[in-house]
């Protein structure tokens, strides 16, 4: 974890939590608008993260037009800014409520994973509202627990976490996490992980992701096999026509114990929910950044 000045600390939290504060005090629509200015300014503050996503998509979409690659990457920064607009309103969301901002579908394959008693794995994403599902899971069946990577910054940092853990979930920190996981699931309870963000080779395999290698973390997948816990995907995807998410389940993974094999397999679901809502899913990353032995950069 990078470590930054406390001054710069201080000047990135205050400009976050006056963020959060003006998005949580307007009314949802107008906190929408507004929203949608602040990743506006985002995005012409730091031009890198939409160069970053058109090199994406014109790596894993090349089938489609520079036009269309422009339409998702904007459809990019409208899907962060509907995420500001839940996290700050967060402390307003309740059991009674929540229907407002999401519902779900397939949760019966949730219940089934648990009825078999050995807990649950969410392979999920920065697709959708990826911090809406875990706390409307909370509210709509019971919490859960919830794997992150600690911010940079600490203060920006505690103010999430009090958000996350609002609706009875517990937040687990990637730097200590393999225990923590197992344990939740030996009692049968369920656990959030984000699995399509670039690994190091010493940590993850090569899969085709979109048709370019992209290295992935083999983390989840043995967790997964020496656990029995069963693996269901699961993203909050936006609905136009509903003007709220819903929290969709998949039918589990299979995992049959071979690492390589599992994580291709978890990464295949992935890839396959995310060409049904491209313009939901964080191009802005650099997916592609591990390169195989003796390919050059792509970034």
């Amino acid at each position: 974890m990078a470590r930054h000045s406390a001054l710069r600390n201080w000047l990135e939290y205050a400009a976050a939590a006056s963020v959060v504060g003006s998005l949580r005090a307007a009314p949802r629509p107008a906190a929408e608008r507004l929203a949608r200015l602040y990743t506006r300014l985002l995005d012409v503050a730091l031009p890198r993260l939409r160069r970053v996503a058109m090199r994406n998509l014109a790596l894993a979409m090349p089938e489609k037009t520079a036009a269309e690659h422009r339409a998702i990457t904007a459809g990019v920064f409208d899907s962060i800014a509907r995420l500001l607009v839940a996290v700050s309103k967060f402390p307003g969301i309740r059991r009674e409520n929540v229907s407002r901002w999401v519902r779900c579908e397939g949760l019966e394959h949730v219940e089934a994973a648990r009825r078999a008693g050995r807990g649950v794995l969410f392979a999920t994403a920065h697709l959708g509202n990826w911090e809406l599902s875990a706390f409307a899971h909370a509210l709509l069946a019971e919490p859960i627990h919830i794997v992150v990577r600690p911010l940079d910054n600490p203060l920006i940092d505690r103010l999430l976490q009090r958000r996350r853990t609002l609706s009875g979930n517990c937040v687990i920190e990637k730097r200590d996490f393999a225990r923590a996981i197992l344990k939740a699931l030996q009692a049968n309870q369920a656990v959030g992980i984000l699995i399509d963000q670039n690994a190091n080779p010493d940590q993850g395999v090569f899969v085709d992701f979109f048709g370019v290698p992209a290295c992935a973390g083999m983390g989840f997948a043995k967790i997964a096999a020496r656990s029995g816990a069963a693996v269901i995907p699961g993203f909050a995807l936006w609905s136009k026509e509903e003007k709220r998410y819903v929290l969709r389940f998949y039918p589990p993974v299979e995992i049959g114990g071979s690492p390589e094999e599992d994580t291709r397999r978890i990464e295949r679901q992935l890839e396959a929910v995310i060409r049904e809502h491209p313009d939901q899913w964080l191009w802005i990353h650099r997916r592609w950044k591990t390169r195989p032995p003796g390919e050059p950069p792509i970034y």
